[in-house]
């Protein structure tokens, strides 16, 4: 049986270029391609696959650590590898929390995909030493590190600081090499979990809560 793999990255052209490339190459097999992790726990419940590649920032209702929650929900077993831009975010450590397996630098994707895929399937993580210091460091400083009050993510407590001095979306975007789409989808999440319905009363609570 060839090693499945599901793959969610909002990416067309790289997206297509990782089937195509996983595709060619014997004893694997992509079961299905995803540009947003809206359905990401209906998919993975159907399909069944071995391996996950998702990508962190990803538009819609869902982002990539959200969907990794919803997965390890049901599923304990699959893998999941992040896709990632920069080593050094806060997200990367957001989402080896939620239960992802490891990471991949998008820069590398084409010297070291397969071999990370290798690595998971054998009980590895792939995971750089800079990260690896990120995990370490939060385990001595914040042992509570998963813990804030309105649960909110890393790149989204990274936004939600911006919209606090005044940043538009596009400096956002700009700033965190994400589209105005992706930030915009951050920004509807940090609403959500916030319990608010405008940007001055989500900047408010957040002071309150010293976020910000």
């Amino acid at each position: 049986m060839p090693t499945r793999i599901v793959i969610f990255e909002d990416n067309l052209r790289l997206r297509q270029s990782l089937r195509i490339l996983l595709d060619g190459i014997e004893g694997y097999a992509v079961c299905g391609d995803y540009g947003n992790c809206d359905d990401a726990v209906a998919v993975v419940d159907e399909q069944q696959p071995d391996v996950i590649i998702m990508d962190i920032d990803m538009p819609g209702g869902v982002n990539g650590i959200e969907a990794v929650k919803k997965i390890r929900a049901f599923d304990q077993h699959v893998h999941i590898i992040m896709l990632t831009v920069f080593d050094d975010n806060g997200n990367v450590l957001d989402a080896i929390c939620a239960g992802a397996s490891g990471y991949l630098l998008k820069k590398y994707l084409s010297a070291r995909l397969m071999d990370s895929i290798q690595e998971v399937l054998s009980g590895g993580a792939p995971m750089s030493p800079g990260v690896a210091r990120m995990v370490i460091a939060s385990m001595q400083k914040h042992p509570t590190f998963k813990e804030n009050k309105y649960q909110l993510t890393s790149r989204e407590r990274e936004i939600l600081a911006a919209l606090s001095q005044g940043s538009g979306y596009k400096i956002i975007a700009a700033q965190y090499y994400i589209s105005v789409d992706t930030v915009r989808s951050h920004i509807k999440n940090i609403y959500q979990k916030m319990q608010v319905h405008s940007q001055l009363e989500a900047v408010a609570r957040a002071r309150d809560a010293g976020i910000v």
